[in-house]
Formats: C-alpha cells, structure tokens, sequence
C-alpha cells in the first residue's frame, strides 16, 4: 500500500512539474510565474524558483525588446501596447517581489527594484493623446456609422487612459454613439379584410428584444418623437386573417344500463312463500332496464394568420429581407343536455351535462387569442434575419 501511495505521489509531483515545463517552452512566462510564486509561498522549492526565475528574466527580456522597438517606430498608435507592456512588467515584478529575495539550496534568488511609474505615465498620456485626437478626428470626418463606431472606442479609450484631462470628452463621446446607433422602427401593416384595433396590433410586436439589441442596434415599437431618425424599418405584415364561421353540432348518443328494481318472493305450488333451509324467505333479485340520451352540443371556431417581416432600409428606401411567419388556434367548447334517466350516463356524460353552452369569441377575440401564439413566430423571424441589420 505505501508504494502504491509513492508512486502515485511521484507522478503527481511529475505531472505538476511538467505543466510549467511545458508552458515555459510555449512562452506563456506569466502563467508560469503565478504558478511557481504561489507554490513558493507555500513551501520554497529549488525547482519551482528555478523555473520562476527563468520565466521571469524571458518574459521581461520580451517584453522590453518590444517596447524598444514600438518606441524606435515612433508611430503615436503604440502608446497603448507600450503602456501595456511596461504594466505587464509592473505587475510581473509584483509578484516575484512577494517570495523575493528567496536562498534555497544555497542559491539566492533576488531582482533588482526597477520603477516603471514614468514610463507608465508617458505612455499614458501619449496614448491619450492619441486616442483623443485620432477620436475627434473620426468624429469630425465621419461619413457612415462604422465612423461613428470607431471615434466612439477611440474616444472612451482617450477618456479612459486621461482621467478628465480632455475637456468636453463626454459631450464628444455622447456625440458619437448617439450618431452610431442604427434605429430600428417596429411596426405592424395589415393588409387583412378584418381590420384590428390599434391595442391589437401593439401587442402583436410586444414581444422580448433580448438577444435582438446589441451595442449598436436599438428597436423602437412606436415613434418616440418627429426628430428621431430611423436606419431601419421591421413591417410585420399581416396579409391574411381568416376567422371560420360559429360552427354548432350536435350529436346524440343513447346510454342503457341496466339496475337494480327490488325483488320478488318465490312461492311453491300453494302460493305460499318457500323457505330455505335456514328458514327465510326465498327472494329473487328484480332488474330493469333504463335509457336516456345525451344530445352534446360542440361549439368549434377557428383563426389563421399568415404574414411575413419585411426588413426595409431607410437609407436608401430598399427591401433587404423577407421572412414569412403565421400562427393558428381554436375555440373549442361542449356541453350536453339529457332526456330520460340520467341514471344511465357514465360519470364522464353526466359531466357534460354540467357545462352549459357558451358565447362564441368574437373574430378579433380569436385573432387575440392568437397573437400569444404568433409573437414567438414574429420574433424569430426578426431574429433569423439580424444580421441584416447592422
């Protein structure tokens, strides 16, 4: 048992070595360096400091060779990889300094102390500077809404890198996303012989938008104000509603059963009542027969919608996409009358004869009936097609 326990306990150790091993020799330096370090403050271990050691001095010789040469590049864009990189090398330097300096089997493992805080905040400011400026510029030039996009991102990410440095930043940044939201205008057009009341017609599009917004796309199911100008417009179509006649059927069915109806005495040849042996009276077990009908009475009407979302763009007026949609239900209800013994129904007929006949819906009672039924339809349709909408 204890050298099964061994030798489980070595491959795990192997295998746990391994792993860092292996991401040493793929690069991922930091990975390494979080996995030795918390290890070491665990336990200090001459192969974990080994390795951490190594990770260490590779990822910052990277590091700092790419910060040479973006800044030989002097191109403005780099600022935000530099300050990026020299963060990296801030936050690396972090963590070694927590099991630093470390002597194990006679080694000391110690770094140097190197503040990196100017040249976070030089790259900072630089990269600020660039993205405001590249920003503006978007925002001032911008022709279509992926312009308007970009001199947004560029924007947030000046305001993020200044800390209010820039003046009016916000009103720039509200300016660009309020110019790069594409607005979508949900509306229903019907072109049904059975015209709906306007409560109808909105809560046939009064359906959830999760998953259909994004960032960029924003639906609109009435018209919020004469200023506001739409990208897109969603028809929902209606092209037929066809409601059936109030169809009433009846339908007759006969019950038999036969019961019970007392008894009689049976008498010898005398007339006179018989006994058995125990000395009471022989009696015979009388039954009749009894009948009754029940005439069920089924009320059945029913609603078809057909349609389809058309995707239009308003600028230029053009139809991108249509998808057809439709939906259907039923009005169902039975109710029954007796004539004769109800003695003679089953449980489940004589429950019918418990419910009495009811009004039929009116037709726009049944296409409302329908709309929770269509939305689901009408929504999937919108969503199938989104990508259409950018």
């Amino acid at each position: 048992m204890q050298k099964i326990f061994t030798f489980f306990l070595a491959v795990l150790l192997l295998t746990g070595c391994g792993s860092t091993t292996k991401k040493l020799q793929q690069g991922n330096y930091d990975a390494v360096i979080e996995k030795t370090t918390k290890k070491l403050i665990r336990k200090a271990n001459a192969d974990d400091a080994t390795e951490m050691d190594r990770a260490f001095r590779l990822a910052n010789e990277r590091d700092l060779e790419r910060i040479k040469f973006l800044k030989m590049e002097n191109n403005p864009d780099n600022y935000d990889e530099i300050f990026r990189r020299f963060n990296m090398l801030k936050e690396r330097q972090r963590k070694v300094r927590t099991v630093t300096p470390l002597t194990v089997d006679g080694k000391t493992f110690s770094y140097e102390y190197v503040d990196y805080d100017a040249e976070l905040v030089n790259a900072k400011r630089k990269a600020a500077d660039y993205f405001y400026n590249n920003g503006k510029g978007l925002l001032e030039n911008a022709l279509q809404k992926d312009d308007f996009r970009n001199a947004y991102y560029q924007l947030m990410k000046a305001s993020e890198y200044s800390g209010g440095q820039f003046a009016q930043i916000d009103e720039l940044i509200y300016d660009a996303r309020m110019k790069g939201i594409s607005r979508v205008i949900v509306e229903v057009g019907n072109q049904a012989a059975l015209q709906l009341p306007p409560q109808v017609e909105n809560d046939l599009i009064s359906f959830d938008t999760r998953g259909l917004d994004n960032e960029w796309v924003e639906y609109h199911f009435k018209h919020l104000s004469e200023n506001v100008v739409y990208d897109y417009a969603v028809i929902v179509k209606l092209l037929s509603i066809m409601v059936s006649p109030d169809d009433t059927k009846d339908v007759d069915e006969i019950f038999n059963k036969r019961i019970s109806d007392g008894f009689d005495y049976v008498l010898d040849a005398g007339g006179n009542v018989m006994k058995d042996t125990a000395g009471n009276d022989i009696k015979l077990q009388k039954f009749k027969d009894i009948t009754c009908t029940l005439i069920e009475t089924r009320q059945f009407k029913s609603v078809e919608i057909r349609g389809e979302v058309e995707i239009m763009s308003m600028n230029p007026n053009r139809l991108m996409q249509k998808e057809p949609f439709g939906a259907t239900n039923q009005f169902q209800h039975s109710s029954a009358r007796a004539i004769g013994d109800i003695g003679a129904l089953t449980e489940e007929a004589l429950l019918k004869t418990k419910q009495e006949k009811i009004p039929f819906p009116t037709d726009v009672e049944m296409v409302m009936t329908c709309t929770e039924t269509i939305k689901p339809a009408i929504r999937n349709a919108i969503y199938a097609n989104r990508r259409y909408i950018k």
